[in-house]
């Protein structure tokens, strides 16, 4: 039987997303049909898990091998936090997000506040409070002397944290590798730009060889950009002779600029951008169909390959879920209704509306569950998703109601962010 309430809270969801995806349209951005090669990408998951992949955060992370303790911590419980020096970069990728930044200009120009923002991080966690923080920018290599500043700044502040650094490879020199490593430099990780001319590849991969001798794990991230999987079957090869020790996957997105440059190489949105639609404080943008798919085959082509590194596919929604733990883990005790998922981070409880109101109530206090919330002005029941073992017997349609925590000038509060019928 069709209940009318629930049907109208699903329809105001779908509404909402459409609205945004349209907006989005009317500016020419350009998205796939919707679900276009979600059984490609369904195989292909079934597939890596056939021969033993790790899926972590909801099937959002993805590991073979060995993983960077950093990339561990970003969603986990230790903390993990990622600093610029500088927003100056050498470089004009195309797929940059840190225009997104507010203060972009006054931080390429001024440099951006490290220490302020490294005070900020002890307050918040103490110094044994953060397991893993990064170096990023622009391009650290830039202001070497600034990044040597902070790394020996973090090394006092945050005695036992792991400390990796992003850079394009371009500007490593043999001082700065050495340096870097003084300083406590970790983890170095690089990026190749598959479209970039040969000869400023070949370059950024001497720059590898030559971090290997001096900085403990070596690793690779970068975007992967649809159709360039003969280039990067190369650059596997290349980095198993370097002796790189892992690579981040990253999912390939357009960061709400440049569109013009998207369009010129046939790009489209992935149509729906996200599992849970949700304005995410992530600057990465909206993920570009046919990068997961070539993510993925990437990983089964180095495992039948027998890669000599550890391959991660980081996804832009294991991107939110760093941002979802963060935010929504405070809230686990909130209300016991509510539980916080360990899987996406998610804030969830099971829901009926209407008609399924009563059947529900009387059903879960016959078995001694109380702890309901009950909304007549909506005409909504909330409960804890477990109780939904109790209802087998009733002619109902639950749905599960995800949230999100969120704060303003009157504290902390609940926000539903979307419905999701139980089938």
């Amino acid at each position: 039987m069709t209940n009318e309430i629930l049907e109208r809270e699903l329809a105001e969801y779908a509404e909402g997303a459409q609205t945004y995806l349209d907006a989005l349209s009317s500016k020419g951005i350009v998205f796939a049909q919707e679900g276009e090669n979600q059984k490609r990408i369904d195989e292909l998951r079934a597939q890596l898990k056939e021969k033993g992949a790790q899926f972590k955060n909801a099937g959002a992370s993805i590991v073979w091998g060995w993983q960077s303790k950093a990339c561990v911590e970003c969603t986990g419980a230790n903390g993990s936090e990622t600093f610029s020096t500088t927003f100056k970069c050498h470089r004009d990728c195309y797929f940059c997000f840190n225009y997104n930044v507010a203060d972009y200009d006054k931080f390429v120009r001024e440099g951006c506040p490290w220490r302020d923002g490294l005070e900020d991080a002890v307050a918040r966690y103490g110094q044994d409070g953060l397991a893993a923080i990064g170096l990023t920018g622009g391009e650290p290599l830039l202001v070497l002397d600034d990044s040597i500043a902070f790394l020996e700044e973090v090394g006092r502040l945050f005695p036992s944290a792991h400390k990796r650094m992003y850079t394009s490879g371009d500007l490593l020199t043999e001082e700065g590798a050495r340096r870097l490593r003084d300083a406590g430099l970790d983890e170095i990780r690089f990026s190749v730009k598959q479209d970039d001319p040969m000869k400023r590849q070949e370059r950024v991969l001497a720059a590898m060889e030559l971090a290997r001798g001096y900085i403990p794990s070596l690793m690779v991230e970068m975007p992967i950009i649809p159709n360039t999987d003969e280039r990067m079957h190369e650059l596997f090869d290349r980095w198993g002779e370097i002796g790189i020790d892992g690579i981040n996957l990253l999912e390939f997105c357009f960061p709400f600029h440049s569109w013009e440059e998207y369009a010129a190489r046939g790009f489209e949105i992935r149509n729906p951008p996200f599992d849970v639609m949700y304005d995410y404080g992530y600057s990465g943008g909206l993920p570009v169909a046919g990068s997961e798919e070539l993510c993925l085959e990437l990983m089964l082509w180095g495992i039948d390959h027998d890669v000599p590194f550890g391959m991660h596919y980081c996804s832009l929604d294991n991107k939110h879920r760093s941002e979802m733990r963060q935010r929504n883990e405070r809230g686990k005790s909130m209300h016991p209704v509510f539980r916080f998922d360990e899987g996406d981070y998610f804030l969830k409880c099971a829901k009926v509306f209407g008609d399924d109101v009563n059947p529900t109530l009387e059903t879960l206090l016959r078995a001694g569950k109380t702890d309901m919330l009950q909304n007549e002005e909506a005409g909504s029941l909330s409960f804890p998703r477990r109780y939904l073992r109790y209802l087998g017997n009733l002619d109902i349609s639950p749905a599960i109601s995800i949230c999100v925590l969120e704060d303003d000038e009157e504290g902390a509060y609940l926000r539903e962010i979307a419905l999701k019928p139980v089938r």
